[in-house]
């Protein structure tokens, strides 16, 4: 690892994100939301696989950069609508993400590995993107799935369960074992829903 240009490209990517007009608050103090999951996202990178590679780290804390520039209100309130958001974001982040690398000094070829990777490209194929996804899913088990379900009073039983086997499938058997070894911490209220979906 370039130590130096690695550093350079995590403080462009972490000042880009703490312009997050969005804010959260966390153990009493208050963050930007999306410097607060690219933080979340390389803690949870660091516990799950410590030894990734450079472009999987970079990859990680650039997962969801500025992605406030991007609203979902943007786009139609349907499916159709929702899956166009998200490949749009994909392309956004990727390309902010190589930007901001090309901008340190990172040459074409980490640029364009980190760009694959952010932009979720082969995934299940390519290992490095992957892995970014089971750390995706694992950091959003542990931070975000609490909340996103006091978001869906509505839902029932039989739809969580379908939501948090989506999840799962897109997680490697490596970060199922990790997940149901107590390495990370499940929101609890969901844990019998957690347990019922994967078995």
């Amino acid at each position: 690892m370039n130590t130096s240009l690695y550093q350079a490209a995590i403080a462009a990517f972490d000042q880009a994100n703490a312009q997050d007009p969005n804010k959260e608050m966390f153990e009493g103090r208050e963050y930007p939301k999306e410097l607060l999951y690219a933080q979340r996202m390389t803690d949870m990178q660091e516990r799950f696989v410590p030894d990734a590679s450079e472009a999987v780290k970079l990859a990680c804390r650039a997962q969801h950069i500025q992605r406030w520039k991007s609203p979902r209100s943007d786009y139609p309130m349907d499916k159709k609508g929702y899956m166009l958001w998200r490949t749009t974001l994909y392309k956004f982040h990727a390309e902010t993400a190589g930007a901001l690398m090309k901008q340190v000094g990172y040459d074409d070829e980490m640029i364009e590995r980190v760009k694959t990777i952010v932009g979720k490209k082969e995934l299940k194929t390519n290992p490095e993107t992957q892995l970014m996804e089971d750390v995706v899913d694992l950091t959003f088990i542990e931070h975000y799935m609490l909340h996103f379900a006091s978001q869906k009073p509505d839902y029932d039983e039989a739809k969580w369960i379908v939501i948090i086997k989506k999840t799962w499938d897109k997680m490697s058997d490596s970060a199922h074992q990790f997940a149901l070894a107590g390495k990370i911490k499940l929101p609890e209220p969901l844990v019998p829903l957690i347990l019922k979906a994967v078995q």
